[in-house]
C-alpha cells in the first residue's frame, strides 16, 4: 500500500493533501505559497506533510496530483513569451478586429485588452482552403521558411500557427508545424488543428496564440519540478489537473497548457461533487474561497456543468472546462474607497506576500482583517497555532479605511464583508440564474479557507436552505485531486442537419471521435476494464450563430437516438432562453467525445456515531460582532475535531478547525452527518 498526494497551488497558501491506503486516513498540511517559485512551496509542504505522518518517505508515493494556477498567471499578468503567428494572407489583423464588439457596450473610451502578438510578428502566407476540405491554393513551404526565419530573427520564443478552415484540412499546418520544427527546433509551436479544431476563426485564433503565449512557460514549470521531484526521490509519474476535472501526466499537458487555465479550480468542484453525491446532495453549488478569488460552479445529479469557452481578461479561451465563474473575492481581497468615496472590495489582493494586515506584513485592510475585528476570526492564531493572528494591527487597517468612510471600525468591517458577500452572490447568480437554474434549488457547498466563514450569509442572499462543509473544507480541492480520474477531449466541427435521414453521417462523425478517444487511450497505457468515453453535440436552430450542448446516449446512433437529440435541444434551449420552436431546423455543429480512465480514489468512509454531547467540544466563548443580532453576541466556539457524528448545535457558534473557520448565524441549525460533513439549515430555511 502506498500514499496517494494532491497538491494544490493558491494565491496564499499552498494545500498538501495525503491518502494513506493503509490506514484509510487523509493527512493536510497548509504552507504558504511562493509566487516567484511555487515549486518551493511544493516541495517544503511535501516534506512536512511526511515528517508529520510519521517521517514516511517520498518512496512511499505512489500517485502525485497537482492543480497549478502558473498559466491562469502568466496570462493575467502579462509575463508569457515572445510569441509569433503565422496565418493565412489577409487575415493578420483578425486578433485584434475579433468580433468588432466593444468590452463594455456603453464605455466609448474602453480598450481591448492588447494582443499577445504584436503585429510586426504576425506574418501571412498564401494559401488557401475551401469550407468543405477543398486546397484552391496550395501552401508555399519556400514561403513559410522566409517567414520563420523572420520570426527566428526577431527573437520568437514560441509561434502560433492558425490557418482558415484548418479545422476541416489540417494538412498546411502541420506542413508548416515540420519547417517551424526544423528551423527553430527550440521554439514552442501551437497548430489550432491539434489545440482547437473547431469553426469560429476569431476564438480559435485567440486560443492558439494564448497557448502558444504561456506554452514555455508552462512547460518549463512542469518539468522543473517533475525533475525536482524526481530528485526528492519521487518514483511514480506526476499529475497535472485540466480545467475539465481530469488529470493528465506532466509531459503530455507541457504540449496543450491553454488546457490547464482552470487546473487549480476544477478539482475542487470535482471533489465537493463526490463528496456531497455520498452525502446524499446531488444538486449543488460550489463556493471556492480561497485568498486571492472566489470560484462558483453547479453541479446537477452529481455531475458537475461543463463549458466549451471562457474570457479571461477580455480575451476568449475555448477549451473544454468545468463551468467555473471566478471573481475577486478571497480573504486577502483589500478593501479600498473608489473616486465616489463609495467602499470597494477587490479585485486588487494582498497575495500571499505582504497578505493580510493581520499577518504581520501589510498594512491595508483585507476581508481576512474584517472578519478579525468582527472577531469572527480566531483574533490570536490560525491553522492550529501555526499562523500567529495580530488583530491590532486589522484594527489599525480597517481604522484607516473608517476614518476615510466617516463610519465606526465595526460598521466599516461588517461592510466589507456586505459587499464580498454582494460580489459572490454576483458570481453564483451568473452560474444559475443566468443559466435558468435557481439557486434555492441547490444545496450551497463551501470550501477554500475561506468558504465556510461567509457560507450563512452567502446562503441567506441566494435563498439556499442548506449549506454543506465538507470535512476537509480548506484542502478540498487539494482532495479532489485523489477523487478524479484521467481525462482527455476530443472534438471536431461539422455541421449535419439533425433528422432521421442524417443517421449515418452523425454516427460516421462521432465513431471517428471515439477511435481518436481509443487511440488515446493506448497511449496512456490506460487499462481497458477502466476506460469510458461519453459523447455530446451542440446544436442549435439553422440561422443562430450559438449552440447548445446535447448529451448522444450511449449504443449505436439511431433513429431513437435522433428524436432523443432533438428533445434534448429543445428542452435546454426553452430551459437557457424561455421558448421553443417546434417547427424550426435543427443542425448539429460541433461533435464531442471525452475519454476517461478510471484511477483508485480517495475512499470517503462513513463514521457510527460515538456518544457524547456538543457542548465538550466548546474550547471557548467570545464576543463576536454580528449585525443581525445588532450587537456583539457571546458565542461558543466549537473544535470541529470533537464534534461527533449526529451532534446538533444552533447558532450563533463558531466552529473551528485547521484549515478553516465555520460561522453560524443566530436560528442556524447545524448536525454533523455519518460522512462527518456539517449540515447546515439556514435562518430563512
Amino acid at each position: 500500500m502506498s500514499l496517494r498526494i494532491g497538491v494544490d497551488t493558491g494565491g496564499t497558501f499552498t494545500d498538501v493533501c495525503a491518502y494513506d491506503e493503509a490506514t484509510g486516513r487523509i493527512h493536510v498540511r497548509k504552507v504558504s505559497s511562493t509566487p516567484d517559485d511555487p515549486g518551493r512551496a511544493i516541495v517544503r509542504g511535501l516534506g512536512e506533510l511526511l515528517d508529520q505522518i510519521g517521517g514516511r518517505e517520498m518512496a512511499e508515493v505512489g500517485y502525485f496530483a497537482h492543480g497549478t494556477t502558473v498559466g491562469t498567471n502568466a496570462l493575467l499578468t502579462g509575463r508569457g513569451v515572445r510569441t509569433g503567428l503565422i496565418t493565412t494572407r489577409g487575415f493578420r489583423d483578425l486578433l485584434e478586429l475579433g468580433r468588432g464588439r466593444r468590452p463594455d457596450m456603453y464605455d466609448a473610451q474602453v480598450d481591448k485588452p492588447a494582443p499577445f502578438v504584436p503585429r510586426d510578428l504576425r506574418l501571412e502566407v498564401t494559401e488557401r482552403v475551401r469550407h468543405d476540405g477543398r486546397v484552391e491554393i496550395p501552401l508555399d513551404p519556400d514561403e513559410v521558411r522566409e517567414a520563420v526565419r523572420t520570426l527566428k530573427a526577431q527573437g520568437v520564443v514560441s509561434v502560433a500557427v492558425c490557418l482558415l478552415y484548418a479545422y476541416v484540412r489540417p494538412d498546411h499546418e502541420r506542413l508548416i508545424g515540420e519547417i517551424v520544427r526544423a528551423e527553430m527546433p527550440e521554439a514552442h509551436v501551437s497548430l489550432s488543428s491539434e489545440v482547437l479544431p473547431e469553426f469560429r476563426e476569431f476564438e480559435r485564433l485567440s486560443t492558439v496564440v494564448t497557448n502558444a503565449y504561456i506554452g514555455p512557460v508552462v512547460a518549463d514549470y512542469l518539468a522543473r519540478l517533475r525533475g525536482t521531484l524526481a530528485d526528492s526521490g519521487l518514483g511514480c509519474e506526476p499529475h497535472v489537473t485540466q480545467s475539465n476535472g481530469g488529470i493528465i501526466p506532466f509531459v503530455t499537458a507541457e504540449r496543450l497548457p491553454v488546457r490547464l487555465v482552470l487546473s487549480g479550480p476544477s478539482t475542487g468542484v470535482v471533489g465537493a461533487a463526490a463528496v456531497c453525491s455520498a452525502a446524499g446532495f446531488g444538486d449543488i453549488i460550489t463556493f471556492d474561497m480561497g485568498g486571492t478569488s472566489s470560484d462558483v460552479s453547479l453541479v446537477q445529479n452529481g455531475e458537475p456543468k461543463v463549458t466549451a469557452s471562457l474570457e479571461i481578461d477580455g480575451r476568449p479561451v475555448r477549451s473544454p472546462m468545468l463551468d467555473i465563474h471566478t471573481v475577486g473575492a478571497g480573504g486577502g481581497s483589500l478593501a479600498w474607497t473608489d473616486s465616489g468615496g463609495h467602499l470597494r472590495v477587490g479585485p486588487a489582493s494582498a497575495g500571499a506576500f505582504p497578505g493580510p494586515a493581520c499577518y504581520g506584513h501589510g498594512d491595508e485592510a483585507t476581508v481576512t482583517d474584517a472578519n478579525v475585528v468582527l472577531r469572527v476570526l480566531n483574533p490570536e492564531y490560525l491553522l492550529n497555532g501555526q499562523l500567529k493572528i495580530d488583530h491590532v494591527a486589522s484594527y489599525r487597517a480597517v481604522r484607516r479605511l473608517a476614518e476615510r468612510l466617516g463610519l465606526s471600525v465595526p460598521d466599516t468591517a461588517q461592510g466589507i464583508i456586505d459587499v464580498v458577500t454582494a460580489n459572490m452572490a454576483r458570481a453564483i447568480r451568473v452560474i444559475s440564474v443566468h443559466r435558468g437554474y435557481d439557486p434555492r434549488d441547490y444545496a450551497l457547498v463551501p470550501f477554500g479557507g475561506a468558504g465556510p466563514l461567509h457560507a450563512a450569509r452567502l446562503a441567506a442572499e441566494l435563498g439556499c436552505a442548506t449549506v454543506v462543509v465538507p470535512e476537509i473544507p480548506g484542502a478540498q480541492s487539494a482532495l479532489g485531486l485523489l477523487m478524479t480520474d484521467v481525462r482527455g477531449d476530443f472534438m471536431r466541427t461539422r455541421r449535419v442537419p439533425v433528422h432521421e435521414d442524417t443517421v449515418d453521417l452523425l454516427s460516421e462523425t462521432l465513431d471517428d471521435l471515439s477511435a481518436s478517444a481509443s487511440a488515446w487511450f493506448d497511449g496512456e497505457g490506460i487499462d481497458p476494464a477502466r476506460r469510458s468515453i461519453t459523447r455530446g453535440v451542440d446544436m442549435r436552430y439553422r440561422g443562430q450563430n450559438y449552440e447548445l450542448g446535447v448529451p448522444v446516449p450511449d449504443g449505436p446512433v439511431t433513429a431513437e437516438t435522433v428524436r432523443r437529440l432533438l428533445t434534448d435541444f429543445q428542452d435546454a434551449h426553452e430551459r437557457m432562453y424561455g421558448y421553443r420552436l417546434a417547427e424550426a431546423s435543427i443542425e448539429a455543429v460541433t461533435f464531442r467525445a471525452q475519454a476517461v480512465g478510471a484511477v483508485s480514489r480517495a475512499q470517503i468512509v462513513p463514521s457510527a456515531a460515538r456518544g457524547g454531547t456538543p457542548a465538550e467540544a466548546v474550547m471557548t466563548r467570545r464576543q463576536v460582532y454580528l449585525k443581525e443580532a445588532g450587537a456583539p453576541v457571546d458565542c461558543p466556539v466549537y473544535d470541529r475535531g470533537r464534534l461527533e457524528v449526529g451532534h446538533r448545535i444552533t447558532g450563533p457558534a463558531v466552529i473551528e478547525q485547521m484549515d478553516s473557520t465555520t460561522l453560524l448565524l443566530p436560528g442556524d441549525t447545524c448536525e454533523v452527518d455519518g460522512l462527518r460533513n456539517l449540515i447546515i439549515q439556514t435562518q430563512g430555511s
